[in-house]
C-alpha cells in the first residue's frame, strides 16, 4: 500500500461511455473492459466507489428541451442509472469482485437504498460500491452526485473517465489545434466553461478543496496509474 497514491476513490463513468461505438445502449465489451480494469484496482486494495450516468439509455435535459417535464425527465434518467449500475454490477462479480448497488431511488428488490454508513461498511469490507439513481432529485446530474456521494464516503478523489486524456482547450477531435492542460483551477474551469463537469459540481468540489482528475478510461492500465500517482489527464483543483 506504501506505493499506493490513495485509499479510497471515486468513479465517474457517463452513459455514453458505455454505449462505445453505438449510438445508444450497452456494450458489454466496454462494460466488460471497464469492469477488468477496476478489477486491477480493487487487487491492489484501493477501495472503490462508481458512479454511472444514463445517457446512453434516456437524456433527462434533451427530453425537456424537446418539452418533457424536466422533472420527469430528470427521473427517467435516474432510472437509466440503475441499468447501467446492475449491468456494471454484473459484469464485476463475473470477474470476483464483490459489489453492492445504492440507489437513490428506492427499488429494494434490486439495489440496496443509498445509506450512508451502510455504503462506508461495504467499501471497508472490501467491496465495491455503485451509486445510481443520481442524488434522488431532479435537476442536478451525476456528476454532482459522483461529488456529493465522494465526499460523504470520504473518498480522496474524484476520477472522471471520458474518452479523451484530459482537458483540452476545444474538442481535440474537432480542432487538431486544441491544447491539453496538464492542470486547472476550478475557477479556470468554471471561468473558460471547460466540460470536465458541470458547474454545480465543480462549485462543490471547489467549496470543500476536492481534487478532480479527468483521464481516458479506455486507455488500458490508466486507472491503475492514477492510483498509483502517475500523471495521467488534467488535475484540477486549488484556485
Amino acid at each position: 500500500m506504501a506505493s499506493l497514491a490513495y485509499k479510497r476513490v471515486m468513479l465517474k463513468i457517463s452513459g455514453e461511455a458505455l454505449a462505445g461505438t453505438q449510438e445508444y445502449g450497452l456494450s458489454t465489451d466496454v462494460v466488460s473492459f471497464i469492469a477488468e480494469e477496476v478489477r486491477e484496482v480493487y487487487r491492489l486494495g484501493i477501495q472503490v466507489a462508481m458512479v454511472i450516468g444514463g445517457g446512453n439509455i434516456f437524456r433527462g435535459m434533451e427530453a425537456s428541451a424537446r418539452g418533457m417535464d424536466r422533472a420527469s425527465a430528470d427521473y427517467m434518467g435516474m432510472l437509466a442509472t440503475c441499468i447501467n449500475g446492475l449491468a456494471m454490477q454484473s459484469a464485476l462479480e463475473k470477474l470476483g469482485v464483490d459489489t453492492r448497488v445504492q440507489s437513490a431511488i428506492e427499488m429494494r428488490e434490486v439495489a440496496e437504498p443509498f445509506i450512508r454508513r451502510r455504503a462506508l461498511r461495504h467499501l471497508d469490507k472490501g467491496r465495491v460500491v455503485i451509486f445510481v439513481g443520481g442524488t434522488g432529485n431532479p435537476y442536478f446530474t451525476t456528476d454532482t452526485a459522483a461529488a456529493l456521494r465522494a465526499m460523504e464516503i470520504g473518498a480522496e478523489v474524484v476520477f472522471k473517465a471520458t474518452k479523451v486524456d484530459g482537458v483540452y482547450t476545444a474538442d481535440p477531435k474537432l480542432d487538431p489545434t486544441a491544447q491539453k492542460f496538464d492542470e486547472l483551477t476550478y475557477i479556470e474551469v468554471l471561468s473558460r466553461r471547460l466540460k470536465v463537469m458541470d458547474s454545480t459540481a465543480i462549485s462543490l468540489c471547489m467549496d470543500n478543496g476536492f481534487p478532480i482528475v479527468v483521464f481516458n478510461m479506455h486507455e488500458r492500465g490508466s486507472l491503475g496509474r492514477l492510483v498509483r500517482g502517475e500523471r495521467v489527464g488534467t488535475l484540477v483543483r486549488g484556485g
